[in-house]
């Protein structure tokens, strides 16, 4: 890496980071809008900034573990690593981000004025199904199981009518975008819902292309800079060897989020499983670092590099999948203390809180919506938002099929555009927040209790 290069990538990531750090903590729930970050950056700065915030929301999803895997196989398929100059690879990676654009642009639109969100569509189990299989060929493409290209007929073809260069970075731009969308809701959720609110779609199409740009600057990075990096080696074995344990990862995220027999096996809290875990993971990549020392030139050890990246490929896989899964858990679940009991018909959970004078808790979810299950496993187990519950009537809404009448009915009435949707009314009946994405347990227990009160600030109406 030559020294202009070191220098353009310090800028771009001193330019970025601003942006990041406000998207992180906007993203992170903040002081806990009822309305949606989104909207709060709308009404507090105006349109032109909650745009530009759009585009800093892009960045933070480009880095998710969905996302980020892909960045050296995609530069690579679309050809910018094989440029002949940095104006070509450059050019080829802003056909492949404007490919992306216009994948997001119109779809998230579309979305937001029907009412839907795109992860509905995107996370029905044959779609999960579909998107691991994409995920595990393209990990074993990085483990060298077999070279990932366009065929040589469609390439010799689309050379005829301009190269298949430009052509192939949009098209895999699309796909992109498709195969991303599922885990960046989280991060639209509160655009799609301004845009479905307010009808403008004005500002939607502009957020939302800003938050493609966004989206893409990691793969517009490396692609414009391919062509200054050395073409092959032991650090290039080593990063198709972490892509490929991130994209296997990936694949059974897919599995774990969609079906309960897979989530089973990692959905353990404990601390010994998440040390087994750790070992596991440790064990892979003590094996994978030996293969990538053997892929050195001259390497004294090059007859153990083959055997060393296939026995580091599973202990790799399955620590990943043991300890990111662990990670994600709620650890501090207190046996003792009371569940929270949900009620699934509305008006008997609105009698029932009318009668015992109680505020209300509701909870809109689906079975594919994967920040509703993390709102399962990590939020209301926790022992505070459990013991503070016990003041609520909580009602949960399935809403995994949204043609449902009754569910259609429920979410036109509490103005539901979007999943997750949990809402807490007070003893009144009045709505008094409103979260429209994850919320860590620290957040959602102090919501409920500086805004609809607590047991130690009101009297405990209901509590024996």
């Amino acid at each position: 890496m030559n020294r202009r290069l070191t220098q353009s990538l310090v800028l771009m990531t001193l330019l970025f980071v601003p942006a990041m750090a406000w998207a992180a903590n906007c993203a992170d729930g903040g002081g806990g809008s009822d309305t949606g970050r989104f909207q709060q950056i709308l009404d507090e700065h105006g349109a032109v900034v909650a745009v530009l915030m759009s585009f800093g929301f892009g960045v933070i999803a480009s880095l998710t573990p969905c996302v980020y895997p892909m960045v050296p196989i995609t530069v690579s398929i679309f050809g910018a690593t094989e440029a002949k100059s940095r104006l070509r690879g450059a050019a080829l990676s802003g056909a492949f981000v404007l490919g992306i654009a216009a994948l997001f642009t119109p779809m998230g639109v579309v979305s937001a004025l029907s009412g839907k969100l795109m992860g509905s569509a995107l996370s029905n189990q044959w779609v999960s199904l579909g998107l691991a299989a994409l995920f595990l060929a393209l990990a074993a493409s990085m483990f060298g199981a077999f070279e990932l290209a366009l065929p040589s007929g469609l390439t010799n073809k689309l050379s005829t009518v301009g190269g298949v260069g430009f052509k192939g970075a949009f098209i895999m731009g699309l796909v992109m975008g498709l195969v991303a969308a599922p885990c960046t809701g989280p991060f639209l959720t509160g655009m799609v819902t301004v845009i479905a609110t307010t009808k403008n779609v004005a500002l939607g199409s502009a957020a939302l292309f800003s938050f493609a740009m966004g989206l893409g600057v990691i793969f517009f990075v490396a692609g414009a800079f391919a062509v200054n990096l050395p073409k092959g080696g032991a650090w290039m074995m080593g990063i198709k060897w972490v892509s490929g344990v991130g994209l296997a990862y990936m694949a059974f995220s897919y599995l774990r989020d969609k079906f309960e027999p897979v989530r089973n096996l990692v959905d353990h809290p404990s601390y010994t499983f998440g040390a087994i875990a750790g070992g596991v993971l440790l064990v892979g990549l003590v094996l994978g670092v030996i293969h990538m020392v053997a892929e050195r030139r001259k390497s004294p050890i090059a007859h153990l590099s083959k055997p060393m990246k296939l026995a580091s490929i599973l202990p790799a896989v399955a620590g990943a999948a043991m300890l990111f899964s662990w990670v994600g858990l709620n650890h501090s679940v207190d046996p003792n203390a009371p569940e929270i009991v949900w009620m699934t018909n509305e008006d008997a959970a609105l009698a029932k809180a009318n009668a015992e004078g109680k505020p209300v808790l509701i909870d809109f979810g689906a079975e594919w919506c994967a920040a509703c299950k993390k709102l399962e496993h990590q939020t209301f187990p926790d022992p505070n938002v459990r013991s503070e519950a016990q003041r609520f009537v909580a009602l949960r809404v399935d809403a995994t099929d949204d043609e449902d009448e009754a569910v259609v009915k429920l979410k036109d009435k509490y103005k539901v555009v979007g999943l997750p949707t949990v809402i807490m009314l007070d003893k009144s009946g009045k709505e008094v927040v409103r979260f429209n994405d994850f919320v860590k347990p620290d957040q959602f227990y102090t919501a409920m209790k500086c805004n609809v009160g607590s047991s130690s600030t009101n009297e405990a109406v209901g509590m024996r």
